[in-house]
């Protein structure tokens, strides 16, 4: 007889280490940056890694709610600067950035808002994703181009979360789709599981590495009221890698004719740096759609559960 497990649940990986207020925010804001005191200061969004507040209607600021994030934003405050006058569409630059502090044990900085809506929110057909998908086709290329990595990526790590080996993200998949099953959102797929069987055996693909975002997902990429690229957005996990990092959105988030628009902005792509993309394509929406599954946000639970047919689909 299996003994039942004693004392609560374990917390959730996303659960915040520290978690600012809105009030508390303000003060910090207003502490460090006077021209700012007295703003209003509202919730805007919260993900794993931040808490992010809207101040005064046009400045964003970014705080981390967890300590594993603190050296992406120190990385997002020097990286962002110097690359964001090379992409054709806006990025966050930090104009106000504070070190920690006694009131804040870690840094946080705020930048002028791009106005959008997330694609997971605005959630358009996948036939009407043609344009944004070119668009972002053309910003990846850009993005990844390797002057750019040679001008500015000195400083940065190496693919520190692994993520353009195929054998390494198909291992950590399996607990999130056991977890989507659990949640009653999603039902096992022969497909998917014999997928990450022979991603198993995959090597990471070769070649130099560049800049790349390194958390490119659907909550990631910004829309204006046309449905057409606004901004890109939560440059935490910005590093060196592999092209694929990025290019997994272009499997989880597009398919059919949007996604041969994107792949036709960005040029050729290998097949060894195709199946990592995919890997990691159903390894984010698998993770996305268990976060939001346990969080209740119904339009990312959609269109995560979209992304794992997308990655596998042709």
């Amino acid at each position: 007889m299996t003994t039942p497990p004693q004392g609560p649940p374990p917390a959730p990986e996303w659960a915040p280490e520290h978690e600012v207020t809105a009030d508390a925010a303000a003060g910090l804001i207003g502490t460090r940056f006077p021209e700012l005191a007295g703003a209003p200061v509202e919730p805007l969004a919260v993900g794993w890694d931040n808490t992010v507040f809207l101040v005064g209607g046009a400045w964003v600021f970014r705080f981390p709610r967890r300590r594993i994030a603190v050296p992406g934003v120190e990385r997002e405050m020097a990286v962002l600067p110097a690359i964001a006058p090379r992409l054709p569409l806006p990025v966050p630059v930090p104009r106000f950035a504070a070190g920690p502090s006694e009131e804040f044990p870690w840094p946080f900085w705020g930048a002028r808002m791009i106005p959008g809506r997330e694609l997971a929110d605005v959630a358009p057909r996948d036939e009407d994703r043609t344009d944004l998908a070119a668009q972002i086709g053309a910003f990846l290329r850009a993005l990844h181009d390797p002057a750019l990595a040679a001008e500015v990526g000195g400083g940065l790590p190496h693919d520190p979360m692994a993520r353009a080996d195929p054998a390494a993200r198909a291992a950590r998949t399996p607990p999130r789709l056991d977890s989507l099953v659990r949640l009653g959102v999603w039902a096992r797929d022969p497909a998917v599981t014999g997928f990450l069987a022979e991603a198993g055996e995959r090597r990471p693909p070769a070649g130099d590495p560049v800049i790349v975002h390194g958390d490119l997902h659907v909550r990631h990429l910004l829309l204006d009221p046309a449905g057409r690229a606004a901004g890109v957005i939560d440059w935490g996990d910005v590093c060196l890698a592999d092209p694929a990092l990025d290019l997994s959105i272009a499997y989880a988030g597009f398919s059919g004719a949007a996604r041969a628009a994107l792949l036709a902005a960005y040029g050729p792509v290998p097949p060894d740096r195709e199946a990592a993309a995919r890997v990691l394509a159903l390894n984010l929406s698998a993770t996305l759609a268990e976060w939001a599954a346990s969080t209740g946000r119904g339009a990312l639970l959609a269109e995560a559960l979209a992304g794992i047919g997308r990655a596998l689909a042709g």
